[in-house]
């Protein structure tokens, strides 16, 4: 997506959703879903067509996990490190996923393929540890778990 393109994509949501009683949280994901990230460019913009802070929206980007204002891989891989998942071997789970990808948390291969972000809390606590790949959450990862969903993803992506 050119620049233009995108910058017009986001002033067509803006337009459309700005009247909605609490429009915010809509417009992000809404700019999220069409542009695959919500453009640190956009927020001033956001901002004056809510009659909002740009602190207020950037608080709330920066809040929500789901948002983010950086291109991301084609794939997004979320790792809990929340307290109930590193008492049940998150942290071993990260030196794995984080060897295996060859890359840290918070970064995206060479490729675009996989983005590796570290979120705090996906609500699983009884079952970690966590992961959400896309959009499901999966529970009780082990190293060879995360090997097999590995695959599946590797394969949808092929």
């Amino acid at each position: 997506m050119t620049a233009a393109v995108e910058r017009a994509t986001i002033d067509d949501i803006l337009d459309r959703l700005k009247h909605l009683p609490g429009g915010l949280l809509p417009i992000l994901h809404e700019i999220q879903g069409a542009v695959g990230y919500v453009p640190r460019e956009s927020v001033p913009d956001i901002a004056a067509g809510l009659n909002l802070s740009r602190a207020e929206v950037h608080g709330v980007i920066s809040f929500y996990h789901d948002f983010q204002t950086e291109p991301s891989g084609r794939s997004r891989i979320q790792l809990c490190r929340a307290e109930a998942c590193q008492a049940v071997g998150a942290r071993a789970l990260e030196r794995h996923i984080t060897a295996q990808l060859g890359i840290g948390l918070g970064e995206t291969t060479a490729d675009g393929a996989v983005s590796l972000e570290s979120v705090y809390c996906l609500g699983n606590c009884a079952c970690g540890p966590s992961v959400r790949i896309g959009d499901e959450i999966h529970a009780r990862v082990t190293p060879a778990r995360f090997d097999e969903l590995r695959g599946h993803l590797q394969a949808e992506q092929s």
